[in-house]
């Protein structure tokens, strides 16, 4: 399979309801490598109430950057338990590598920059999914 460089945005991933403390959002999956390597890159719009969920196969320390990316976003690190443990706004097109301080990252939670601050969502928040807790909704551990 070809990872190479993405050259365009990538078409409206499958999507899944997240609850981030009492606050709604529909959130597409980036689950391939392929989906998780292109993101959000080239596209001009995000809606106000969107995110895009990047899950980690194991807990580690997360890294994202905004690579061909026109849209402020903001990204939430959780960990395994749907936790969010760290916050931070991405830059249009910075290609500095926005690490997480913590090594037990397993989700990446981009919305639109500032969505987290609006909401007053913040550290320690539980982000859960319409098919109950994140680690069971996206990897099925336990659920079916």
């Amino acid at each position: 399979m070809d990872l190479g460089e993405p050259t365009e945005g990538q078409p409206t991933l499958q999507t899944l309801k997240l609850w981030v403390g009492r606050e709604e959002l529909v959130t597409e999956l980036a689950l391939s490598p392929r989906e998780q390597r292109t993101g959000m890159m080239f596209r001009t719009h995000m809606a106000d109430n969107a995110g895009m969920l990047f899950p980690m196969p194991e807990p580690r320390v997360a890294s994202f950057w905004m690579k061909n990316c026109p849209l402020p976003l903001s990204v939430a690190y959780l960990d395994s338990g749907g936790i969010i443990k760290e916050i931070h706004d991405l830059e249009p097109y910075n290609t500095n590598a926005v690490v997480s301080a913590n090594g037990d990252i397993r989700f990446a939670l981009e919305t639109p920059r500032g969505w987290f601050e609006k909401h007053q969502i913040h550290e320690g928040v539980a982000v859960a999914t319409e098919r109950g807790p994140l680690l069971q909704a996206i990897f099925g551990k336990g659920s079916r």
